[in-house]
């Protein structure tokens, strides 16, 4: 007997632009001709080691219809990686600066309600405060920055950078849907099997082999050589214009992730930084809260881009 898949409400379009020169993908729901300036398009880009079509459940518990497309970014899905040995948030900032502007998506020419979750959300902050003219309403699902640095770790980093880059970086392959479904639930206990199984084939893809392997780039593994500066971080988050919903799941335990490099408290004074917020908390809810509790993170969307 095979375990039961969670059925879409709403069926998303695949759509592939050129963005830069990367073949991007991206998934559409909605109608683009119902957009007006009050409802505008709504746009998601999901986290580290994830795809567009992770939004799906939430997506399918928005009350309303509206237009919404969310994208793979490069180097994850089915988007192109252009042959990159690492990643960097402004090739991330860049390819979210193009995309708003294509001409095929219907989003130039006015702002948008951006929402992002994790490594997405920490690229949403800086876009919203470096074009904020572009931006109406903007949505953070637990984008909390990273550990401040200090340029004495900068040796150590390039190093540690230049020896990963003498080894292939690989990911794990998986015999089967059912293993990719039982690896997202391991990493996320939360998740219902019904949606790990239609997440499964969405996060992954079968090789040659006939083994699956996850729909991400090994290089995203790789240590960014960059050292992530909080000063300039924060100059951006200032000069954010548009309202921010800031929503974390009870669940959460950052320090899993940074130790005690990066406490709350300072996580409060950077988010201190930005004008207007609106901030949840759902429960219960991990990380990846968008599967936890897509109802609830639905309605409190509605009403705060109402």
């Amino acid at each position: 007997m095979t375990d039961p898949v969670y059925t879409a409400r709403r069926a998303a379009r695949s759509l592939f632009v050129t963005v830069r020169g990367l073949r991007y993908h991206l998934l559409a729901w909605g109608d683009a001709s119902r957009v007006t300036p009050e409802r505008p398009p709504l746009l998601l880009m999901h986290g580290w080691m994830d795809v567009a079509a992770s939004f799906q459940f939430m997506v399918d518990a928005l009350a309303t219809d509206r237009y919404v497309i969310a994208a793979d970014w490069r180097g994850f899905g089915l988007s192109d990686n252009g042959g990159s040995d690492s990643y960097w948030f402004a090739d991330y900032l860049g390819d979210l600066d193009a995309l708003l502007d294509h001409p095929e998506l219907g989003l130039a020419g006015q702002p948008v309600d951006l929402l992002g979750h994790s490594m997405g959300g920490n690229v949403v902050m800086l876009y919203a405060g470096i074009r904020p003219e572009r931006i109406r309403r903007l949505v953070n699902l637990e984008g909390f920055g990273m550990p401040a640095t200090v340029p004495e770790q900068a040796p150590r980093r390039y190093r540690q950078w230049l020896d990963e880059l003498r080894e292939p970086a690989q990911l794990r392959p998986y015999d089967s849907l059912a293993e990719v479904a039982q690896r997202l639930r391991k990493t996320n206990p939360l998740l219902a099997e019904d949606k790990a199984a239609w997440l499964a084939p969405h996060w992954s893809r079968q090789g040659r082999d006939g083994r699956w392997q996850i729909l991400a780039d090994p290089a995203h593994k790789r240590v960014n050589p960059l050292l992530y500066r909080v000063d300039e971080v924060l100059a951006c988050w200032k000069q954010i214009a548009a309202p921010l919903l800031w929503v974390e799941g009870d669940r959460t335990d950052a320090e899993k992730w940074w130790g005690h490099r990066y406490p709350r408290s300072e996580f409060e004074a950077r988010l201190a930084t930005v004008a207007r917020v609106e901030r949840h908390l759902l429960s219960p809810a991990g990380h990846m809260l968008h599967h936890d509790q897509p109802e609830a993170l639905a309605q409190r969307l509605e009403t705060f881009l109402a």
